[in-house]
């Protein structure tokens, strides 16, 4: 029963990133680097932050070490952006032919977020399923909601789409200039992450709900940025629904 646990929480949370993955990013090996790279700095914020959080005398005071992580997060993706539009050039060589990866920027900034969600959503999920696998389920004594596990993985699951629709909004938002947009994203990251506080309360409903709602939201965003409109999604839609016709010999 634990592995199948571990199976179930395991896919919910990184089968749809791992799909992402496998669809668009690994048969181009720029991508792959991308991946890697904005994975390794989203290594860096955590560990800046942790210093500071180490320093802090006060680690009660979890709002300060939740603020701190998410603005090194921001700061980091910033950093990320340079170094990639430095590295133009470079991977302009190594690029694929007719991919033109470097110089589409919707590409790069989702390839980035994926990088980012996947290294946070590791980091936050391990941990409960390294104790899940057995041999028994932690936390779940007598009077405890069965539904923590689930829980914990959709929320991650949640958190690795909108690393994605941030890196999207916030690299646009660098582009144009647009401050409204870089707002939106750091303030909807502070939101659902001091959200996710209300699970030491039990209130999964409601961190659940607004976690939701915010994902809604930056897709719908990410998804404009990106091109998209009500009528590309009807020409999607129609395409799918269309029946498939077998031609006789």
């Amino acid at each position: 029963m634990t592995y199948m646990e571990f199976f179930g929480c395991a896919s919910v949370a990184f089968g749809p990133a791992l799909a992402m993955f496998i669809f668009t990013i690994s048969n181009d090996p720029v991508r792959i680097i991308i991946l890697i790279a904005s994975a390794f700095f989203w290594l860096l914020s955590l560990l800046i932050s942790s210093f500071i959080w180490l320093l802090w005398p006060f680690k009660s005071f979890l709002f300060f070490g939740v603020t701190c992580s998410v603005i090194f997060q921001e700061l980091f993706r910033y950093l990320l952006y340079s170094v990639l539009c430095k590295a133009e050039e470079g991977l302009k060589r190594v690029s694929m032919p007719g991919t033109q990866m470097s110089s589409n920027k919707q590409a790069l900034s989702y390839v980035a977020g994926l990088g980012f969600g996947l290294m946070s959503g590791a980091f936050s999920l391990v941990n409960i399923l390294a104790e899940v696998i057995g041999p028994g389920t932690m936390g779940l004594h007598k009077g405890d909601p069965e539904d923590f596990c689930i829980i914990s993985s959709t929320i991650t699951m949640c958190f690795i789409f909108l690393h994605i629709c941030w890196g999207i909004i916030f690299f646009e938002a660098i582009d144009r200039k647009n401050y409204a947009m870089f707002t939106y994203v750091l303030s909807t990251h502070l939101l659902v992450s001091y959200v996710t506080m209300l699970n030491a309360s039990r209130l999964y409903w409601l961190s659940m709900s607004v976690i939701l709602v915010v994902v809604s939201m930056s897709a719908s965003v990410a998804f404009i940025i990106s091109g998209g409109s009500v009528g590309s999604l009807k020409a999607i839609a129609s395409k799918s629904s269309r029946p498939l016709t077998v031609q006789a010999d």
